[in-house]
């Protein structure tokens, strides 16, 4: 369900003002980066899914389809 490269609004705001995250990892942990100042933050699966509000934006596809 989620990919690297997506975008994502969390519940609730990072202390820099934003509420915007790039998935930079997933697996059993996720990393994510604050789009707003950069910190990145490494959350466990169960904790993320529950803490996410929305998919802002989905990662293009760069497989080519020649």
């Amino acid at each position: 369900m989620y990919k690297v490269g997506q975008i994502v609004k969390m519940r609730k705001g990072h202390p820099c003002g934003g509420d915007l995250w790039r998935i930079i990892r997933v697996g059993m942990d996720f990393r994510i980066k604050c789009i707003k100042c950069g910190r990145s933050v490494l959350l466990p699966r169960q904790r993320f899914e529950r803490k996410v509000k929305e998919i802002v934006h989905e990662p293009e596809d760069n497989t080519g389809g020649n």
